[in-house]
């Protein structure tokens, strides 16, 4: 018989009771909740926007401070490296006051580090800033994920998930478009993508502050307050419930953040010295380099759109279907394929076609990714487990541009400019091999991993409540012995815990 993580491979369309088209979903989604929607992708496109700030302004900010590639990748090295601190930290607040407050606040941080960046004079500064920022940075992923999914209907979230996670193709995309229009016009040059994002930032903030809070916490909140529990009840439930996930599901969180270790080394080996790649080992101009980017960035957001010009349905609506990691294996495989034609071409053509597929193939598969985290995480924490397992994914692979930079300053190769041959890194070579080993680790992390496909996470209460009922229902025991009920232990069993148990049989 074929092992379970194979078998459960097997293409299959959501089995629901009253399950109902997905347009028809759609047509009675209420304006709230499209816009809790749309205030979610925002603040994480604003989080694509700030972070790639840096990326499309290697080359500037080498002559600004006199440094080489590679100091100035350190700065993306430790935005990533700090983001699981503010994946924590915000993420906690999350889950344990809401919504809408830790992200406004959250925004607001992120908004004024991005405009302090845009006036720094010297290196040590700019890091220093940049290293607060990677903070501030952490929380948004985990927040905007769960103001926007946590609030649809089970039928929308794969399509939900694939639209949520297009807002990082967006917002590099915007970038992009700030770094080739705006930029090159203006005195201050690279500052003023700094300063743009800045205050794209401000008006995220702003959007969210207008919206209510969750449903999900306002039912809870009204709960509470019903049962007459305090502040300080609510903060030591919610701190021992925190303490017994982790005893309870170690091996659940070890397994996400290895999966998230193998996204974000996808995305920033394949993206974050993309600009500088281009520069440096194939002679074109920053205009150009720009200019690629932004159609490697239409490749990512085709790759997430239900039926978009280029194809049909993709992505996240496809693992509404055949489910969450075979759509991920499929789109992984895309990546191997789509290798060469991103680092062979030496045309301008050719490896702007070469970064639009390689982004559909990466970016299609990081399109389930919000939706199957937010499954297969203890469904209590579903604001902190996503974020903290996203971060700290980044933690680990913070220094993917850092590697391809040193790995660029060893491995050389010779370039043709103007009639003579100029020594170069040779970061196509880098770059192919770095992909191609991150590729077939995502792979094999996928096929052996769990998945939750269509939970009803939303029916579950959110931690410090959870602990309550429990404690009540604890002295409800002590008083009255009641009878054991099968379908209610099934139930409290969880879909996770029974996730866990197949990774154990694996192991």
């Amino acid at each position: 018989m074929a092992p379970y993580f194979l078998t459960n491979l097997i293409p299959r369309r959501e089995k629901r009771e009253a399950q109902r088209p997905l347009f028809q979903v759609l047509s009675e989604l209420t304006i709230t909740q499209w816009a809790m929607f749309f205030s979610g992708w925002l603040a994480w496109t604003c989080d694509a926007i700030d972070f790639f700030s840096v990326s499309l302004s290697v080359s500037a900010l080498t002559k600004e401070f006199d440094r080489d590639t590679e100091d100035i990748t350190q700065a993306i090295t430790l935005t990533l490296l700090l983001r699981s601190v503010g994946a924590v930290l915000f993420g906690i607040i999350s889950d344990r006051f809401g919504r809408k407050w830790p992200l406004v606040v959250n925004l607001i941080i992120v908004a004024i580090l991005e405009l302090g960046a845009g006036f720094v004079n010297d290196y040590n500064t700019f890091l220093g800033v940049r290293s607060l920022f990677g903070i501030g940075m952490g929380g948004i992923w985990g927040l905007a994920a769960s103001t926007a999914l946590e609030n649809l209907p089970v039928e929308a979230r794969g399509l939900g998930s694939g639209i949520l996670q297009q807002g990082y193709a967006v917002g590099y995309l915007l970038a992009a478009c700030i770094n080739l229009g705006l930029v090159p016009d203006v005195p201050v040059g690279w500052r003023a993508l700094f300063w743009t994002a800045s205050g794209i930032s401000f008006f995220a903030a702003g959007i969210r502050a207008l919206l209510p809070e969750s449903e999900v916490f306002l039912r809870a909140r009204e709960v509470e307050r019903a049962k007459g529990n305090t502040t300080t009840n609510k903060t030591k439930v919610f701190l021992h419930e925190t303490w017994e996930m982790l005893k309870t599901h170690w091996l659940l969180c070890v397994y996400a953040i290895l999966l998230m270790t193998g996204f974000n080394f996808l995305s920033h080996g394949s993206q974050d010295l993309y600009p500088t790649y281009l520069e440096d080992s194939k002679g074109f101009t920053q205009h150009q380099a720009t200019v690629a980017t932004i159609i490697g960035n239409c490749g990512a957001i085709v790759a997430r759109v239900p039926n978009p010009p280029a194809g049909g349905v993709i992505a996240g609506w496809v693992s509404q279907y055949i489910g969450r990691r075979l759509t991920i294996v499929i789109f992984v495989l895309l990546i191997g394929a789509f290798i060469p034609v991103w680092i062979l071409p030496s045309t301008f053509s050719g490896l702007a076609a070469g970064a639009f597929c390689m982004q559909f193939g990466v970016q299609g598969a990081w399109g389930v990714i919000p939706i199957q985290l937010s499954e297969m995480s203890p469904p209590a924490f579903r604001a902190t487990f996503p974020g903290v397992a996203y971060q700290l994914g980044n933690m680990v692979s913070s220094a993917s541009s850092q590697i391809e930079a040193t790995g660029g300053k060893n491995l050389r190769t010779t370039l043709l400019v103007d009639g003579e041959w100029k020594d170069i890194p040779d970061y196509a070579t880098v770059q192919g091999i770095f992909i191609g080993c991150v590729a077939a680790f995502v792979l094999f992390i996928t096929i052996v991993g769990p998945e939750n496909h269509g939970s009803h996470f939303e029916q579950h209460k959110p931690a410090f409540e959870e602990g309550a009922a429990r404690d009540d229902a604890v002295l409800q025991d002590n008083v009255t012995p009641r009878p054991q009920d099968p379908a209610t232990t099934s139930h409290e069993k969880g879909s996770v815990q029974i996730e866990e148990e197949v990774i154990r049989e694996k192991a």
